[in-house]
């Protein structure tokens, strides 16, 4: 592996450093618009966008939100935004109006762009009703009296809405704004500036803020690239939401920092996804196992190309050995890799290699990433684990995020004293320092005070052929305190009891990890970057089996 360098870069210094390499390159594609930029192209639009907003009068570490899916201009605003000091705040598309007032006070911000809508929510509709000035005031001089810091509504297209900005507009006003000033702002930014807000879902308490700076998410977004073998040749089909770090840390700057063309889906297609791939011969693909599944199982699968593909990124959940097997075999993904981590460690800490075995990629999730400390922790002692025994998962190193905004005793539980970044997910190491993921701490099952791990039981029942996912969650009980449950999709066609599950269980498992409770479900609650919010089972659990109380 390339020997680790610290690599202080703004992310503007990133992209600069990739146009005067690879001018002619395609930077970014829209296979479903036709929409072709070069990397010097893209270096322009990025350029008069982040003269426009200066001239707006966008200061040096003002938050700039932006609310959509991935539009062209989302990577444009990722990149103008950074060259100009300024911090992008990435917002959930699946939020509602009550989220984005939390978020937008929460996190003080003073500016945001706003798409038309995501499937039946109109957004602007939605910002009319969180900020009634808007149809009365000036553009660009907000004074909103329930979000205060707020300043400038933008929309991020080239329709035009009562009190919001364009952004061929905010682009025309870049002749306010000289290059001398431009340049001057770009030389007064440091790599360790905040550049990058991005919410914690949410699944325990209130989002938090986690602010990342240019080391932050630029460094790894290099080693990201570097552990899949990118070069200028690569074009990776990104079909992930830019909004979360998979999108835009995983994507945009693993593929930015080594040249390659970004194949961007506005939302998640099967067919998009196959059709982008099949037209521009993408050399990589990223998704969550339901995505992958959702592709290899559509009914037109067959008619489209693979050969190009290489490499690419299973994550966001579990990724089981069977659809690993089935993506490499049947869509040529070779040297797909695993990657581990979390948004406050931007995000990727470990990560499966290119020319690593198979069982290695799927077993596990990886060795620590260059540059980057990974311990198994006691959560009891703050001490290291010995090898192959179960704890904490923590990380140490430039990847640590800066902290969560206004939260600073949120952030002290987070980041301890010695610098290490507590995951709250379970893991083991074994001697050549390779990660399991085992569960979660919050998700772990005390049954009459023997601990269960759900990760242990949905790897056993992956093994059933009539299953093709499944969930395991703990089911309050008055008798055990909790028992198990499991959510179960059956594959196609397949007809299965709750018996059957229990008799494929019985002398395989112990018996207090046989579930106790099963549900037949077609798909889970997810978020809209495709975790699966287990906290939503445990609450489905409760009212689907109500007998566990009595």
């Amino acid at each position: 592996m390339e020997q680790f360098e610290i690599r202080e870069k703004t992310l503007g210094q990133i992209l600069d450093e990739t146009i005067a390499k690879y001018p002619d390159n395609d930077a970014v594609i829209y296979v479903d618009r036709d929409y072709r930029l070069t990397y010097k192209q893209f270096g322009a639009v990025v350029d008069d966008l982040a003269r426009g907003l200066m001239a707006l009068g966008v200061q040096h570490g003002e938050k700039v939100a932006v609310w959509s899916t991935n539009v062209p201009y989302w990577v444009a605003l990722q990149f103008a935004t950074a060259k100009i000091g300024a911090v992008l705040l990435t917002i959930n598309t699946n939020y509602r109006k009550s989220e984005l007032q939390y978020l937008l006070t929460q996190s003080e911000c003073e500016n945001l762009f706003i798409m038309d809508g995501f499937r039946d929510h109109d957004y602007v509709q939605t910002i009319f009703d969180i900020i009634p000035e808007l149809k009365t005031q000036p553009r660009g001089k907000l004074q909103c009296e329930s979000l205060p810091h707020l300043k400038r509504v933008m929309f991020l297209g080239v329709e035009k809405h009562r009190g919001m900005y364009s952004v061929p507009e905010i682009m025309a006003m870049k002749a306010m704004c000289t290059e001398q000033e431009y340049l001057e702002r770009q030389q007064a930014l440091s790599p360790h500036d905040v550049v990058n807000m991005q919410y914690t879902s949410g699944t325990t308490g209130f989002p938090k803020g986690v602010m990342l700076s240019h080391l932050n998410i630029g460094l790894n977004g290099y080693w990201i690239g570097r552990n899949q073998n990118f070069t200028s040749k690569d074009r990776l089909c990104l079909p992930v939401p830019l909004f979360h770090c998979f999108g835009c840390v995983l994507g945009v700057l693993a593929a930015v920092n080594h040249g390659a063309a970004l194949v961007i889906l506005e939302s998640f297609s099967p067919v998009h996804v196959m059709a982008s791939i099949d037209q521009e011969k993408c050399t990589a693909l990223y998704g969550v196992p339901t995505m992958f599944l959702a592709v290899l199982e559509h009914k037109i699968f067959d008619k489209f190309d693979y050969s190009s593909l290489r490499t690419g990124i299973m994550a966001g959940s579990v990724c089981p050995a069977p659809l690993m097997r089935r993506v490499i075999e049947k869509m040529n993904m070779r040297e797909i890799t695993i990657c581990y981590g979390l948004t406050e460690g931007s995000p990727v800490m470990t990560q499966t290699l290119c020319d690593e075995s198979f069982e290695r990629r799927t077993q596990t999730v990886g060795r620590h990433m260059p540059g980057i400390e990974v311990m198994v922790m006691d959560p009891e002692t703050g001490e290291e684990c010995p090898r192959g025994v179960q704890g904490e998962v923590v990380c140490r190193g430039y990847n640590v995020m800066k902290g969560y905004y206004n939260m600073p005793e949120a952030t002290e539980k987070a980041v301890d004293p010695q610098g290490w970044l507590h995951s709250g997910d379970l893991g083991t190491m074994d001697e050549e320092g390779y990660v399991v993921i085992t569960g979660r701490i919050k998700d772990m099952i005390i049954r009459g005070g023997e601990n269960i791990y759900p990760r242990e039981i949905e790897e056993f029942l992956y093994g059933m052929p009539a299953v093709q996912d499944v969930q395991v969650v703990g089911v309050p009980s008055r008798k055990y305190g909790e028992e198990v449950g499991a959510f179960i999709i059956p594959k196609e066609g397949c007809e299965v009891t709750p018996e059957d599950i229990r008799d494929f269980c019985r002398g395989q498992i112990a018996w207090h990890k046989v579930p106790r409770h099963i549900a037949f479900v077609t798909e889970y609650p997810m978020t809209a970057s495709g975790k699966i919010q287990k906290f939503k089972l445990r609450e489905m659990a409760g009212e689907l089996f109500p007998e566990a109380m009595k």
